[in-house]
């Protein structure tokens, strides 16, 4: 009979011969996807995009723009979220127009495809949002927040450094692809991701809407510009207009703050140091003037 240093050596080399065939079997997993991803991301911009809307250059990108109602209307503007597109908006346009105002919702990289504007973001699209207001505020005629995530609990100059493995595999181009193209733009995972994101599965998770979210994945290059994109987003945590806390204090403009009652997405697991609760103090000084509301948005509300 093998002595017990024969049996640890034996269950030792199992181990290894394990540990490398799973290791194997994710190699060929994640290139699987990647190469489904190179397969379905065949058509441009302007063949794939909805051809009701239009690209406008502005500096050095190009965004897909759509719009519905009146020339003539107030405009509001749409901007969307992290994995959203501006077809997003679409029932949100839809009631706009109908009420006269001019809903203009904009793709904002790498997502999807003149007169003072009413701003609404929503989640990371809040940020943008709040960037433009604070750089221009006399050219925002209103501002809708709408479950915005903007790392207000953060201190002013506060940054954290990202874990070196995690900054290592995102570094490495041909593995963030690979792992992008087997989550983010992998059309299996869209039901999947969204459902981590909202409450009301029933209601948001539908057919129709996953579809919608994945039109833009046959256009050439998503998953490489999603990895783009990734990398400063999982790794850095700079600074700028939308995250010092104290300019809120300072908005002029009629202000209105949307929150879901069961957000547990774009708060921090402390709730009295929430985005919300950040925002709420934040504009709380602007009460006096009537500017500053915050209203719930009730989990039951959302409609395919």
């Amino acid at each position: 009979m093998p002595g017990a240093g024969g049996v640890v050596r034996g269950v030792a080399r199992w181990l290894a011969r394990a540990g490398l065939a799973l290791a194997l079997l994710l190699v060929v997993a994640l290139a699987g996807f990647r190469a489904a991803a190179a397969r379905r991301e065949t058509r441009t911009r302007g063949d794939a995009a909805p051809k009701g809307g239009r690209f406008v250059r502005a500096a050095d990108v190009e965004l897909f723009v759509q719009e519905e109602g009146p020339a003539t209307g107030d405009p509001v503007v749409l901007i969307h979220g992290t994995g959203a597109w501006s077809e997003i908006w679409r029932g949100t346009m839809h009631r706009l127009s109908q009420a006269g105002y001019r809903a203009i919702a904009l793709d904002m990289p790498p997502f999807g495809f003149t007169a003072r504007p009413t701003l609404v973001g929503h989640s990371f699209g809040g940020r943008p949002t709040m960037q433009a207001t604070f750089l221009a505020p006399s050219r925002v005629r209103t501002l809708v927040l709408v479950d915005a995530a903007l790392d207000l609990q953060r201190a002013p100059g506060d940054a954290h450094a990202s874990p070196a493995a995690l900054r290592a595999v995102l570094g490495a181009t041909p593995l963030r692809d690979a792992l992008v193209a087997t989550t983010l733009t992998n059309p299996m995972m869209t039901g999947r991701l969204l459902s981590l994101l909202v409450s009301n599965t029933d209601a948001a998770v539908t057919p129709q809407r996953l579809a919608m979210l994945r039109r833009p994945f046959v256009v050439a290059g998503t998953t490489a510009r999603f990895g783009e994109w990734l990398l400063p987003f999982a790794t850095t945590s700079e600074s700028s207009l939308a995250t010092d806390r104290t300019r809120y204090a300072g908005l002029r403009m009629p202000t209105q703050v949307l929150w879901g009652e069961r957000d547990a997405v774009t708060r921090s697991r402390r709730g009295a140091t929430s985005s919300g609760s950040s925002l709420a103090r934040a504009g709380s000084r602007c009460r006096t003037r009537g500017t500053f509301r915050r209203s719930r948005i009730p989990p039951d509300s959302m409609r395919p």
